[in-house]
């Protein structure tokens, strides 16, 4: 495991001989436990250094600083001139600070360094909707024959990364990392940390394209992953064929290229989908001859997608059918949307997560598959840039088709209810709110419970709380 003269040599080049394990890395001090290292970021609101106590009392047993702290901390200053005489002549029992320039980088660099020290085969996850449930349906694949680590929750950028990077040991023998982009050269970096020989890009959507500014920049940003790969043999970058951002760029890398999608000419495709509603899906799979039956409990007939992902993952890294088709039958790995029951009855569907327009479109196909009263309640999407208003328009264009009653939260989803009635929605299917509170009071006091209400917007506006009320409201 992760020892601090792991750390210290990563930093310093120079190894001590002390030899106490790091359990982990924090940046929260709530997090902190017995044998672990806090990382103090300064934050625009918040200053990791003025938590250094709290997670020496929690149990951490080092820290990573870069500004002078309380002296009643023993700190070991690591920047030039370091000397391992200096360090070892001192008392260096834990808890203890080591002081970097920049615990950002400081991080980075531990991490870059414990990688390579592992034999280990790793899975770089990008794209714009579906990351973290294919993350997470890869990691349950390979977890089948090997060892395997995942990157928890979306620990996805130039922190998160380094942070699941620490939890390596020598026993993993696959690590399955999601992989976010805001800015040009992010997925850069996080390649140049931890050495990724495989590469799935899932989809290249609208979604961050205020920073990012065009679908084009945002391909170039994922691109970054499959660039980075490593020559085939070695190097496998695994294709969206449905996507033509994502077929492009197999022009962009020296890795083995193995496209995945619903036309034959992919390497790996799949056709019969057939949406079982909160039963999963159905459909028949194809591979050199082969033809597969299968059935998974990943609710949406997009969830195809997700399947030959992790199945051309699978297939990649030398499993057979038996193992993967049990991989692919783990029922925990849908993870953005849920189903649950409001107090009278009607089925929400939980996908307040977050929004774009292709994962609103994908919401709204799964409500068509089900029965009963249907009630899509969509929220602004944010961030989408020049695609804000045509992106808001599709949804709604969708939501005339597939919705008995459309509620719309947020001064942005007005384009949307207007777009449904503009598609010959009635005018009194269509409520617009601007607040949580009058929507809920709607739906509670009209819910029935043969109805289902999808519940979905972007995260900043906190439709979670929808789904809360209306669970606990009678």
């Amino acid at each position: 495991m992760l020892t601090i003269a792991d750390v210290i040599e990563a930093i310093t080049s120079l190894r001590p001989s002390c030899a106490d394990v790091i359990t982990e890395g924090v940046i929260d001090s709530r997090q902190a436990s017995p044998g672990s290292l806090f990382i103090a970021i300064p934050g625009e609101k918040v200053d990791g250094h003025d938590f250094i106590a709290e997670a020496f009392g929690r149990g951490a047993s080092f820290a990573l600083v870069q500004r002078d702290v309380d002296a009643s901390f023993r700190t070991f200053d690591l920047r030039a001139p370091f000397s391992l005489e200096s360090f070892v002549e001192t008392e260096y029992a834990p808890p203890f600070c080591l002081r970097v320039e920049n615990t950002i980088a400081a991080l980075q660099q531990i991490a870059r360094f414990w990688r390579r020290k592992m034999d280990v085969r790793v899975i770089g996850v990008t794209g714009s909707v579906g990351k973290s449930t294919t993350k997470e349906l890869i990691a349950e694949v390979l977890g089948v024959l090997y060892h395997t680590l995942k990157s928890p929750g979306n620990l996805n950028n130039e922190i998160g990364l380094p942070l699941t990077l620490l939890k390596l040991s020598p026993g993993h023998q696959r690590v399955v990392l999601e992989m976010g982009f805001y800015v040009p050269g992010e997925i850069a970096l996080l390649c140049d940390i931890a050495l990724p020989q495989v590469g799935v890009v899932t989809n290249i959507g609208t979604v961050h394209a205020e920073r990012a500014g065009s679908q084009e920049a945002i391909a170039r940003g994922k691109a970054e992953l499959v660039q980075a790969l490593p020559p085939a043999p070695e190097g496998v970058a695994i294709l969206n064929f449905d996507d033509a951002w994502v077929r492009r760029m197999e022009e962009k890398t020296k890795a083995r290229v193995f496209f995945y999608g619903l036309s034959h000419e992919a390497h790996l495709w799949a056709d019969q989908v057939e949406g079982l509603g909160l039963d999963g899906i159905r459909f028949r799979m194809h591979y050199q001859g082969e033809n597969l039956h299968v059935k998974i409990p990943l609710i949406g007939r997009h969830s195809v997608h997700t399947a030959l992902r992790a199945a051309a993952v699978g297939l990649m890294e030398g499993m057979n059918w038996q193992e993967i088709l049990e991989g692919l039958s783990q029922r925990h790995t849908q993870l953005r949307l849920t189903a649950v029951r409001s107090a009278n009855g009607a089925l929400l569907l939980d996908d307040t997560y977050n929004a774009s327009p292709e994962s609103m479109l994908a919401a709204l196909n799964l409500l068509d598959e089900l029965d009963g009263r249907k009630v899509a309640v969509l929220g602004d999407m944010f961030e989408l840039g020049p695609y804000e208003r045509g992106g808001h328009e599709m949804v709604g264009l969708r939501a005339a088709r597939v919705a008995d009653v459309l509620l719309t939260l947020g001064e942005r989803a007005h384009i949307i209810a207007e777009a449904a009635r503009r598609a010959g929605m009635k005018k009194s299917s269509v409520l617009e709110f601007d607040a949580i509170g009058p929507a809920v009071d709607w739906l509670s006091a009209n819910l029935s419970p043969n109805d289902v209400a999808l519940i979905k917007g972007s995260h900043g506006l906190r439709m979670d709380r929808i789904v809360n009320l209306l669970e606990t409201r009678s």
